[in-house]
């Protein structure tokens, strides 16, 4: 009794409703009309999408799909197949382009199979009220929620033309397993786009919607063959495909090649999300407002909002183009995991390509999870010699046009309470410049920053993108790398470049771009050339640096080739930290050793791990 007064009330309720808005449109003149009514009755709230965000490397091909909740790729109306399109409008709603937004005809049919039932078996829900369901109301199987979707799919019909409607709803459409619109789903079910299905996969995914749990390819595929015929024979029956269509899809084979999630190169990744949120910060004001933040719980209400946007742009489906070399990258992490990974120890690495001023690798550490504490970038340390070139011989050349030729006096040497030492307690007098870098002479290098004025030589290294150096550091025995905080290999790494670019600085970046749905250019790093030290100067610092490996402490770094080599190594006090820092022709490549919680590295430093293990890298990659 109860179902039969519900049925009578549907009837009654969509008569007066269709006499409601028929009568409404004739008489615009003495009453409101029926869109304003539903624009009082009806609030359609701005869709807002989730959507798959994408990292390219740098020849294009995907290292990481980006998605949580919902997994959708939208595709815009005439990038739909219009196959899909003729697939769900023969199996949904064959009369999408003729109806208001609900078929009278249908919901009759709907209502008579119920009535025989006496239980709610059919919806008779068009395109329209399916997408006013998946977007506003709720999947309840009642009459009032059957009310308010007649309601909302009026309202749908009036502010959007029927191919926007089709749009959003096949982007929107649930196929199960967590994903949405016919090009997630094709990605999923068969690892290919949308254009790559043939007529018989297209048909077998549209089956899907019409009850995913039910239709789920992965657990009830014979379900969904027998949906998939159905779906053909329907089209065939409108004049979407003709019957060799038909013929030929029922006897096409379907084959399940599911999707995996593509989330490589970890360590070069979690980078990657870093970068980005401090492109994102510069270009929309948020780094201006941490450095303007006037405590602390201001600037962590700045760092949530700043976090809330990236993930608004992650789930809006971009697309972040990096510089990123698979090769370089693999070999990198594959040495570094070869030698250190059966250790304690451990080793980050960065390697630039100089020339374009991009991160082509980053090792966050051995056997490195996605984002874990990454030690390329975020483990700072003390740079032991290896901040020498930078802090010591480049200001010196560059201010009193000395050369590598030039006398320096590597004595003892005594300020205030401090008296450096060089290795082994070893006491020298006179020697070139040259021999005081190759051989990393402690006392040379006190000397000559108290020679060119500490403050002077800091000023340098404001060029660069050292984070954590302050005028707390400004002391002599910064020029043995003597630093409160230290500095990380990827900074390092990204000074050193000065060294192969003419004395010309160009922050070096992973990210290339950063781009919407539409391939429309969102954010890109400004190129910006400082020029540091004169071609002079960074002629005589090349060949310096080139001696450290031919004859200096360096030596193991060498390796077979006709190009450039040069760089520098780093040790700090009681072995805690093994550096090695230098360029070939076209890359720069930084090396870190050391213990998270710092030991003594003595045998290694013996056994010249760090430098080997500079010298296997940038050998496998030229």
């Amino acid at each position: 009794m109860r179902m039969m007064a519900g049925n009578l009330f549907i009837i009654l309720f969509i008569g007066i409703f269709t006499l409601f808005f028929m009568e409404t449109t004739k008489e615009m003149s003495s009453a409101q009309s029926l869109q304003t009514v539903l624009d009082d009755a009806v609030e359609l709230e701005q869709i807002t999408l989730h959507s798959n965000s994408l990292i390219l490397d740098r020849d294009g091909n995907t290292i990481s799909d980006i998605f949580s909740a919902e997994n959708r790729i939208y595709l815009p109306y005439n990038e739909i197949p219009d196959m899909f399109k003729h697939a769900f409008l023969a199996a949904e709603d064959q009369s999408f382009f003729d109806h208001p937004g609900f078929d009278m005809t249908g919901i009759a049919r709907a209502f008579i199979v119920n009535i025989q039932h006496q239980s709610i078996e059919q919806g008779g829900s068009t395109i329209t009220q399916q997408l006013a369901r998946n977007l506003y109301l709720t999947h309840d199987q009642s009459y009032e929620r059957k009310i308010s979707e007649l309601l909302y799919s009026y309202h749908i019909e009036q502010v959007m033309e029927k191919e926007e409607i089709l749009e959003l709803y096949l982007n929107t459409v649930y196929f199960s397993n967590g994903v949405y619109g016919i090009e997630a789903a094709s990605h999923y079910y068969f690892n290919k786009t949308a254009h790559e299905l043939t007529l018989a996969e297209i048909a077998f995914l549209s089956s899907v919607p019409n009850n995913p749990a039910h239709y789920n390819p992965l657990t009830n595929s014979d379900a969904t063959h027998e949906r998939k015929e159905w779906i053909l024979a329907k089209m065939k029956e409108q004049d979407y495909i003709s019957n060799d269509d038909y013929e030929e899809a029922l006897d096409k084979k379907i084959s399940l090649s599911n999707f995996e999630k593509s989330d490589e190169y970890p360590d070069y990744i979690t980078y990657v999300y870093y970068e980005l949120e401090q492109l994102i910060a510069k270009e929309e004001g948020y780094m201006q407002q941490l450095k303007s933040a006037n405590n602390d719980e201001a600037r962590q209400d700045i760092e949530m909002k700043l976090q809330e946007r990236v993930q608004h742009l992650l789930a809006s489906g971009i697309t972040v183009d990096t510089a990123l070399d698979p090769n370089v990258q693999s070999h990198a992490v594959k040495t570094i995991n070869n030698r250190l990974s059966s250790t304690d120890i451990q080793g980050a690495v960065s390697v630039i390509d100089h020339e374009a001023s991009e991160i082509v690798a980053m090792t966050g550490g051995t056997s490195y999870e996605k984002f874990n504490f990454h030690r390329g970038y975020q483990a700072y340390r003390q740079p032991g010699s290896a901040i020498k070139p930078l802090l010591v011989y480049a200001p010196l050349i560059d201010t009193t046009k000395m050369s590598s030729s030039s006398l320096i006096d590597a004595g003892p040497i005594q300020r205030g309470q401090y008296e450096p030492q060089n290795f082994g307690g070893a006491v020298y007098g006179k020697v070139t410049l040259e021999e005081a870098l190759k051989n990393s002479y402690n006392t040379a290098a006190v000397r000559i920053l108290d020679m060119v004025g500490i403050e002077a030589s800091f000023n340098y290294l404001d060029h660069f993108d050292f984070q954590k150096i302050t005028s707390n550091d400004h002391v002599l025995p910064a020029a043995l790398g003597g630093l409160s905080e230290g500095v990380s290999v990827h900074e390092l790494t990204q000074a050193y470049t000065i060294f192969a670019t003419n004395g010309i600085y160009t922050s070096p970046k992973a990210i290339r771009g950063v781009y919407d749905m539409d391939g429309e250019l969102l954010y890109e790093w400004p190129r910006k050339e400082t020029e540091v030290w004169t071609n002079d100067t960074v002629n005589e610092m090349r060949k310096m640096l080139g001696k450290v490996i031919t004859e200096g402490t360096g030596r193991r770094a060498r390796f077979s080739t006709s190009g450039y080599l040069g760089g520098k190594t780093g040790t700090t006090n009681d072995y805690y930290d093994l550096w090695f820092v230098g360029s070939s022709n076209r890359y720069t490549t930084g090396l870190w050793i050391g213990n998270d919680n710092p030991s003594s590295l003595y045998q290694q430093s013996q056994n010249h791990i760090h430098t080997q293990l500079w010298r296997d890298i940038m050998a496998g990659i030229h």
